[in-house]
């Protein structure tokens, strides 16, 4: 078995895969990337039995075969080298030798056979989407799920598809954050929960992307193929909450600001807030909102006072400084709208501009009770 690639295409394509390999793994096979070599087509994956990735690349060669080859190791080599041919030989004594323009460097692989096949989805419900769209919504939604492990399901991101638009959600009890779109539709209604790892590499991969991604799910994994890639990954077993429940539909107060002067002024302010609760108050009243924080423990505090545009009545609400701020962080719009209805209901952020047509973000954001 013998093939030649350029250096930095097979380490870019490796990197990528790479995010799938633990840094423990219970299987010392894992701890490999899967070549298989198919003429003059080399397919590399990447497993840590929940997620496999797997990705083709072009390569010369008239062979064919497959062994695992150590991903520590040749990721740590290919990284020092500068773009060159690199010609990959299989020896007799179970070691593959890579000559480069300066020397040869021998790895001893494992026998392809021993490493997990990928699941193969029976009967699936698929769906297309561009990877840029998914992507957004993603980055969008992903820094809201939980990291409860006794809360597996809020873990994730929900995914929910119907005729009408696609919708994905996240949540932590604390925040949620809701990202629509309607100008994608599936062919029909189904839901599940996607974890957050097969997420965050999927994000990193797309952001680059624009080419179309092929979403195949059944009940318990989904297959996401792009370009010349392909993700396996096991879903969350279990039902979402019912978000739509949480999500208050009175609000009167209404309050329109700049969000970056907004965001600005909630960081300033909060360094004085206390260190565990990172509590600010906004006291809202006519054209004027005052942000204001206080450790009384250490006798710091701050207060800002910020124009704004609101309708309601004048009221006082507590927030943790770091889910606001985290939010306000994610949307990319120039103005921001809170709604609130009373100082212990979830108030609703949603950006006012910036936004595509069929796209819609709404955040929520539970309050902490003020010490008066």
């Amino acid at each position: 078995m013998k093939f030649i690639v350029s250096s930095t295409y097979l380490l870019k394509q490796l990197q990528v895969l790479g995010g799938v390999i633990n840094n423990s793994n219970t299987l010392p096979i894992l701890d490999n990337f899967l070549f298989e070599l198919k003429q003059n087509q080399l397919i590399v994956s990447a497993s840590d039995l929940e997620t496999t990735m797997s990705a083709k690349l072009d390569v010369e060669s008239d062979n064919e075969g497959s062994i695992a080859v150590p991903a520590r190791l040749l990721l740590d080599t290919l990284k020092t080298f500068p773009e060159q041919p690199l010609t990959f030989v299989v020896e007799d004594n179970n070691t593959i030798e890579i000559s480069s323009n300066h020397g040869k460097y021998a790895l001893a692989y494992a026998d392809g056979a021993e490493f997990p096949k990928a699941v193969e989805l029976d009967d699936p419900s698929a769906t297309t989407i561009s990877g840029e769209i998914l992507a957004t919504a993603i980055s969008k939604t992903i820094f809201a799920a939980g990291n409860d492990d006794l809360r597996p399901v809020m873990s994730g991101v929900f995914f929910q598809f119907s005729t009408e638009g696609l919708t994905f959600v996240a949540t932590d009890a604390h925040k949620l954050v809701k990202y629509t779109r309607e100008d994608v539709q599936a062919s029909q209604v189904s839901e599940f929960i996607m974890p957050k790892k097969p997420l965050n590499l999927l994000k990193g991969i797309l952001a680059t992307s624009d080419d179309d991604v092929k979403i195949e799910y059944n009940e318990s994994n989904a297959k996401f193929t792009f370009e010349n890639a392909e993700l396996v990954c096991r879903l969350i077993d279990g039902k979402y909450p019912n978000y739509e429940a949480v999500i208050p539909k009175e609000n009167p107060n209404k309050l329109t600001i700049d969000r970056t002067q907004f965001l600005n002024s909630v960081r300033r302010v909060s360094i004085f807030s206390n260190k565990t609760t990172h509590q600010i108050r906004l006291k809202i009243a006519g054209a004027e909102l005052n942000i204001s924080a206080e450790d009384i423990d250490y006798s710091n505090k701050a207060e800002e006072r910020l124009t704004c545009d609101y309708q309601g009545d004048d009221m006082q609400i507590g927030f943790n400084s770091r889910f606001l701020t985290e939010m306000l962080n994610n949307l990319t719009s120039d103005e921001v709208q809170l709604e609130m209805s009373l100082p212990n209901r979830a108030g609703i952020l949603t950006p006012i501009d910036g936004l595509d047509a069929g796209e819609q973000v709404t955040m929520l954001v539970m309050p902490v009770m003020l010490n008066s």
